[in-house]
């Protein structure tokens, strides 16, 4: 089942998915330049508690790019339009950077749908967490990578998303992945990354948060946990050891462990 790819009709197009279990759902929301394969421990790992639902989000994966200009609002209502499609009424959002930015927004323009949040090595936005100086730069860098060489993206990116522990099947497995990034959907995750600023949105969440972090994260540094966890008080921080931004396919099984605990008592 996990790897196997799933089409869904929504609004008169496609979008494509991976599932795996029964039980409560739980969305896997990826980050840019990925898509569901990045998800597949995750996918193996809760599979037994949950039904796991991973998409390739609109220009990502086996997704269909959509129409430009596509915002931040956009792929959150394709995202609640996926779900009325494949039936999922009520799940546990789990997104990860640019997919935690996505949960964020989905959150707001649809604070019912959300049994519970899980933030992953995410931001308030680019905008929202990072100096202007910081955010600009990495805006103007990766629409340039947007429209560069896949193999040289996926080298860039495996050394800022991993710790230097990290294994050559892991790094290898990665680039592999993002060597098959869609320029327009890349493009479109990065305007979207910078344009958002959630700050004033933290302070509002009603429902059960777990801030998960991996503790060399660079692309997302512990500064940016801290000011999660400071907006929301009531949000757990917990912090993998040994692990950068992609704590879920680095370190899965703390990563899963973590998941498992709270989403079983949200």
């Amino acid at each position: 089942m996990i790897d196997e790819l799933i089409t869904a009709d929504v609004d008169g197009g496609r979008l494509v998915y991976r599932q795996a279990g029964h039980g409560p759902p739980l969305v896997l929301l990826h980050g840019f330049l990925c898509d569901s394969r990045c998800w597949k421990p995750q996918l193996k790992g809760l599979s037994d508690r949950f039904r796991v639902i991973a998409w390739d989000a609109p220009g990502a994966g086996s997704s269909p790019d959509p129409s430009e200009p596509f915002t931040t609002a956009n792929y959150a209502h394709c995202l609640a339009a996926f779900l009325d499609a494949i039936g999922v009424e009520k799940p546990h959002v789990l997104g990860l950077s640019w997919g935690g930015i996505l949960a964020q927004e989905f959150y707001r323009l649809y604070p019912d749908r959300p049994r519970s949040l899980v933030l992953a090595g995410t931001y308030a936005g680019w905008r929202g967490s990072l100096a202007e100086e910081v955010w600009t730069a990495r805006l103007a860098s990766c629409l340039a990578d947007a429209a560069g060489q896949p193999e040289a993206v996926g080298a860039k990116f495996v050394q800022g998303v991993f710790t230097a522990a990290a294994s050559n099947e892991l790094c290898a497995e990665f680039s592999a992945i993002v060597s098959e990034f869609h320029p327009v959907g890349f493009r479109l995750m990065s305007l979207s990354s910078a344009e958002t600023d959630t700050r004033a949105l933290l302070s509002r969440i009603a429902v059960p948060t777990l801030l998960l972090w991996g503790d060399e994260d660079r692309r997302s540094p512990m500064h940016v946990a801290k000011q999660f966890a400071e907006a929301m008080p009531d949000a757990e921080l917990a912090v993998i050891a040994n692990a950068g931004h992609l704590s879920n396919m680095e370190q899965p099984e703390a990563f899963n462990a973590h998941v498992r605990r709270f989403c079983m008592s949200a």
